[in-house]
């Protein structure tokens, strides 16, 4: 089973295929500081073959939900320290997901600070705050002058990961964040250098993916992407823009020689995700999506028919830290409590038990 055989991502020794997706958890307080439970989800985790750590916010106004972990603050690096720590004691890699979330959030969950976007176009909906549930509120359009200063606060996250002894950082470019804003039609709709054509949309991503490359070495660097998600109103309904735009973008990073591609799709085997893949020309990961939890036996398939070099899963490993083990041996697995997902404590987080023989 070529799902537990050894990968290298880079600078990165995989012991086996399946990554931890990135989890928004909530755990981390208002401080935003990963505090010993934090710690002790991540160390349940180490033997899946990466873990990548719930998006993380690399400036306050980044931040997109109430209990989410920061790496800007000192108190924020050394509680990461601790995660990494205790991943690496248990023989496990651990990389953080760097996340800005763009205008999805709101300065009652930002601590004041301003809400910006490529485009002054707000999301349809509300978000949690410390405040309650609130409309999102119609955000500032990022001017082209202010862009390279957004880029350094991707670039500083990624210095911090880096400071706390983590192995590397994901660049998240999915699921309607900010990257990921720039990238669809429908929330950037710019009329300068980053907006009008797929070319353009996608120059910031490959800009921030040089720039972090550039900063901690490429050989640490992963991307996320999640074409055609239509998540959080970042819509790619078009599939002939969608194709040109994200062509565009992994032609302009596969000369960087990063890391890893993560795809977040429903159909990893499809054509778009394969064509992606071939032209990146590096090591991809795959994860077909939100909508149904993968399966052992999808997983062993996306590996062993070529479709994916490793599996990215979420729930699976939400509800068995012992994952690796129960897919490998075949053995029961426990069932995720989604109402516990993003509550505070232990349950649901780090009461799962493993298998004791």
């Amino acid at each position: 089973m070529k799902l537990f055989s050894p990968l290298t991502l880079g600078a990165l020794d995989l012991e086996n295929r399946l990554v931890m997706a990135p989890l928004t958890r909530v755990r981390s307080g208002r401080d935003g500081v990963p505090g010993p439970l934090v710690v002790e989800h991540y160390r349940q985790r180490s033997s899946l073959g990466l873990i990548v750590t719930e998006g993380t916010y690399p400036s306050h106004a980044g931040q997109g939900f109430p209990g989410q972990p920061g790496l800007v603050t000192p108190e924020q690096i050394e509680g990461w320290k601790n995660v990494a720590d205790a991943v690496h004691a248990e023989g496990g890699l651990i990389v953080a997901q760097v996340m800005h979330a763009g205008r999805v959030t709101h300065e009652a969950t930002t601590g004041g600070y301003e809400v910006v976007a490529p485009s002054a176009i707000a999301i349809d909906g509300e978000t949690r705050t410390y405040d309650g549930k609130k409309p999102y509120p119609v955000p500032r359009a990022l001017t082209t002058d202010e862009l390279p200063s957004v880029i350094e606060e991707f670039v500083q996250g990624a210095k911090n990961a880096i400071a706390a002894g983590l192995d590397g950082v994901e660049i998240h470019s999915a699921n309607g964040y900010l990257l990921h804003e720039f990238l669809s039609p429908a929330s950037n709709q710019r009329d300068d250098a980053y907006g009008g054509t797929p070319e353009k949309r996608a120059r910031f991503v490959v800009e921030v993916a040089q720039a972090v490359a550039d900063a901690i070495g490429v050989d640490r660097v992963g991307i996320r992407i999640s074409p055609e998600h239509n998540i959080q109103d970042a819509l790619e309904t078009d599939r002939d823009d969608v194709r040109a735009t994200y062509t565009a973008l992994v032609n302009g990073i596969a000369p960087l020689g990063l890391a890893f591609l993560s795809v977040l799709h429903k159909d990893p085997s499809g054509d778009l995700v394969q064509d992606l893949r071939r032209a990146f020309g590096g090591p991809v990961l795959v994860n077909s999506g939100f909508g149904e939890i993968t399966s052992r036996d999808e997983a062993l398939s996306l590996v062993d028919d070529g479709f994916g070099d490793a599996v990215v899963v979420g729930r699976p490993a939400i509800a068995n830290p012992d994952l690796a083990r129960r897919w490998k041996e075949d053995l029961p697995l426990n069932t995720p409590d989604q109402s516990t997902f993003y509550s505070d404590g232990a349950e649901g987080y780090t009461d799962y038990p493993a298998l004791q023989h």
